[in-house]
């Protein structure tokens, strides 16, 4: 991979992350909550991302929406301690599960992981993320754990 004066890039190892709260549109009709601003679940969400990218550095490159709530992110760690992502990532999942059964809004949280090669260019969609490798895997993780009824982590 080339740089801005031509240079060559290294690539370095990572994980990229897609974290989605399950069905939350009906969620959010059943509870009577707008999208337009942060509820107890987006809020929260929202706090337990930006906590992510504090202790990892990551970097988030979709989704997080302080002002409305966060329901759906995508962020990138390089050099991850697998073992240690997995269970803050673990607790993020069981905080929301949390939170959705003391709200009686049944919210849960699906969270796909993928780790490979992290690349210099920063997608700025949803769209542009899947395109690149490591987002691709991390949104097919994604869409297994939902597919397999939601409420877990998948790591491909």
């Amino acid at each position: 991979m080339r740089g801005v004066k031509g240079e060559r890039v290294p690539l370095v190892n990572g994980a990229g992350i897609f974290l989605d709260l399950d069905n939350f549109k009906e969620v959010m009709r059943k509870m009577g909550w707008s999208e337009f601003r942060p509820n107890p679940i987006t809020g929260t969400l929202t706090q337990l991302v930006q906590r992510l990218v504090a202790k990892y550095n990551a970097t988030v490159l979709w989704g997080l929406d302080p002002e409305r709530g966060t329901e759906e992110a995508y962020m990138e760690v390089v050099e991850p301690d697998a073992e240690e992502l997995l269970s803050d990532l673990e607790e993020v999942r069981r905080e929301v599960e949390k939170l959705g059964k003391e709200t009686k809004s049944n919210a849960h949280l699906s969270i796909g992981v993928a780790y490979g090669k992290i690349g210099s260019t920063k997608p700025r969609s949803r769209r542009e993320i899947t395109r690149t490798p490591l987002g691709y895997r991390a949104w097919r993780a994604l869409k297994k754990a939902k597919k397999t009824g939601g409420n877990k982590i998948v790591q491909i």
